[in-house]
C-alpha cells in the first residue's frame, strides 16, 4: 500500500453514501435493461476490465468507489440479451466537485482527483479550489480516489 492509499483510507468514512443508480453508457432505453433479469451468465461483469460493473436489482450498474470506466466497449460486445450495444454509446455524466466536502476547497492539499484523471479535465488555482472542466468524459475515476467522496454526477440526485 502507497502512502497516499494508506492516509486516504484514513479519510474516507466507514460506509459509502448510497448513490443513485449509473447504467453503462451504450443502451437505448432504460425499460431495456428488464432483458437483463432473463440472462443468467451475465457477461458484461466478467468482460468488464475495471470490474465496476456490478449487479443491482438483476441489472447491470456501474460502481466508482474502486476503479473507473475506460471505455473500452467490452461489456456491450458480450452482452447476450442485447441491452449493451456499441451504436447506442452515449456521455456518461458530468462530474461536479462538491465544495464543502473537497479537502481543496478546505485549504488542506490534496489533488489525488487531478492526478488519476487521463483527461485532464480537473483544474486547480494554485494548489487550491479544483473545478472540473468540460472535457470531463464522466469515467469516474476521480471518484474512486476521493478521499471525501466530494465528487459526484451533475444532475442526478
Amino acid at each position: 500500500m502507497q502512502r497516499r492509499e494508506f492516509f486516504s483510507s484514513l479519510l474516507r468514512p466507514q460506509k459509502r453514501e448510497e448513490m443513485p443508480l449509473l447504467f453503462p453508457p451504450y443502451y437505448e432505453d432504460l425499460v431495456d435493461f428488464e432483458k437483463c433479469k432473463e440472462c443468467e451468465s451475465k457477461p458484461c461483469i466478467e468482460a468488464c476490465e475495471e470490474a465496476i460493473i456490478v449487479i443491482t436489482d438483476e441489472k447491470p450498474a456501474l460502481d466508482f468507489s474502486e476503479s473507473g470506466c475506460t471505455f473500452c466497449d467490452e461489456c456491450a460486445k458480450v452482452c447476450e440479451p442485447g441491452v449493451l450495444r456499441l451504436e447506442a454509446k452515449k456521455e456518461l455524466p458530468k462530474l461536479q466537485i462538491d465544495m464543502l466536502s473537497c479537502l481543496a476547497w478546505q485549504k488542506t492539499i490534496c489533488s489525488m482527483c487531478k492526478d488519476i484523471c487521463d483527461v485532464r479535465a480537473i483544474d486547480f488555482t494554485g494548489l487550491f479550489n479544483p473545478q472540473i472542466s468540460d472535457v470531463c468524459n464522466g469515467c469516474g475515476f476521480c471518484m474512486a480516489v476521493c478521499p471525501t467522496q466530494a465528487i459526484r454526477w451533475e444532475g442526478i440526485t
